[in-house]
């Protein structure tokens, strides 16, 4: 019999080149008057007008904010939800990146149950369902369209703060490769290796075994999210770079991928790459993709001793590794792999080309530490001197030397 499994996903996921002209029908079926979530920079361009038309060829009141910025304030989330409650929009469309998918959906939130975001903060405290939301990326990266988490950046905390509630899940997700296409090089290789980071990460959690019904939203790794996982990985690392020059089909084949792996970490979570990406994240002003690609090996690296076989899958699924290579070396293979991939689409190899001085190691492992959902979801158990660990490794920019292994 298959382990027991969690999924949790929107009511309908769509995927294709073209299916975000159906936009305007499948937000009919939810409400006669939308607004449409995005940036400046999309709205002007044909991303924004075929979702547009769409709507408007269905009949339906449209209202537009064009004030989504990365790493979404909340004076910006406060002004979309004002936006909203003098229009009375009934359905929200995220139309871009992570930051606007997070913005619809904390719209969503706003309209459905006050403004005071502060109250929902951690997982499970949003009261009830929120108003519908559609999820329509233009990058391949977050996996928001299809994830439980909106993260915005309040000026009273010192790291991101997310909301997490399976009520943030958007009822429908569109995704359609070709609203990726021309994407710039450096966001592609940006997202990209963050989805890929989601995949790994979802894979190789802790085995967590809680029952669905329990007041958490990541669960751990389980038999539904490892195939999702699994099928992202073999989509994203292949066809990356390829992507970064914009050919079609490594865009379609990357988005794919990271649909995938936003259903694989959208339950089974990530752990500690992305939490020592918070304060990383916020002490150089990078963004997030770049923080959790640059650390992803060294998490890996860490994980190892605990996750030797679902290492080596990756390393299959990745394809770097032979048939006949046993898992030890095809662990280690999966590793070099990911370094070697983050290195090649153009991420710094080290935390101290960020700027991070070796003296503020201690304080970020520290803050990491505070990340209890995602630490507590790592395979290895995790203190402040594991932490610093891998903080220190990534510093240097170095890798710890396999050890001998034989090949079978």
């Amino acid at each position: 019999m298959p382990e027991p499994g969690v999924l949790r996903a929107p009511r309908e996921v769509l995927f294709g080149a073209g299916i975000a002209d159906a936009t305007g029908e499948l937000a009919r079926r939810l409400s006669d008057r939308v607004l449409v979530v995005t940036d400046a920079v999309l709205a002007a361009g044909e991303a924004a007008r075929r979702v547009l038309d769409s709507l408007r060829s269905q009949g339906l009141e449209v209202e537009l904010f064009d004030g989504t910025v990365p790493e979404l304030p909340m004076d910006v989330v406060l002004d979309a939800i004002g936006r909203a409650g003098r229009t009375a929009p009934r359905c929200m469309i995220g139309l871009g990146g992570g930051s606007s998918i997070d913005l619809a959906k904390l719209v969503a939130l706003g309209v459905a149950h006050g403004e005071d975001l502060r109250s929902f903060y951690g997982e499970e405290q949003v009261p009830g369902p929120v108003a519908p939301v559609i999820a329509i990326p233009t990058t391949a990266g977050t996996g928001s369209e299809v994830t439980p988490v909106a993260v915005l950046t309040d000026p009273e905390a010192v790291l991101k703060v997310g909301i997490s509630s399976r009520h943030l899940i958007p009822t429908y997700a569109v995704v359609d490769p070709v609203m990726s296409h021309g994407c710039p090089p450096r966001v592609t290789a940006h997202a990209g290796i963050d989805a890929l980071a989601h995949a790994v990460e979802a894979f190789t959690a802790a085995d967590r075994r809680l029952p669905p019904g329990t007041n958490a939203v990541f669960v751990g790794k389980n038999s539904l999210s490892d195939a999702f996982a699994l099928l992202a990985v073999s989509h994203i690392a292949p066809h990356l770079l390829a992507a970064q020059r914009d050919e079609p089909d490594a865009r379609a084949a990357v988005a794919y991928g990271s649909l995938c792996a936003g259903l694989a970490f959208g339950t089974a979570g990530t752990a500690v790459a992305h939490a020592l990406q918070y304060p990383i994240g916020a002490r150089t002003n990078t963004p997030h993709g770049l923080g959790t690609g640059l650390l992803l090996a060294y998490a890996m690296r860490f994980n190892r001793s605990a996750r030797v076989a679902e290492l080596a899958a990756i390393g299959r699924a990745m394809g770097v590794t032979g048939d006949g290579h046993n898992d030890e070396r095809a662990a280690d293979e999966a590793i070099g792999a990911v370094a070697e991939l983050a290195s090649a689409v153009g991420l710094p190899t080290s935390l101290a080309q960020l700027g991070v001085a070796e003296g503020e190691l201690p304080g970020l492992a520290r803050q990491a530490l505070g990340v209890g959902r995602l630490i507590v979801n790592n395979p290895r158990e995790l203190g402040e001197e594991e932490l610093l660990e891998i903080l220190r490794a990534a510093w240097r920019g170095e890798l710890a030397r396999p050890a001998p292994v034989s090949v079978s």
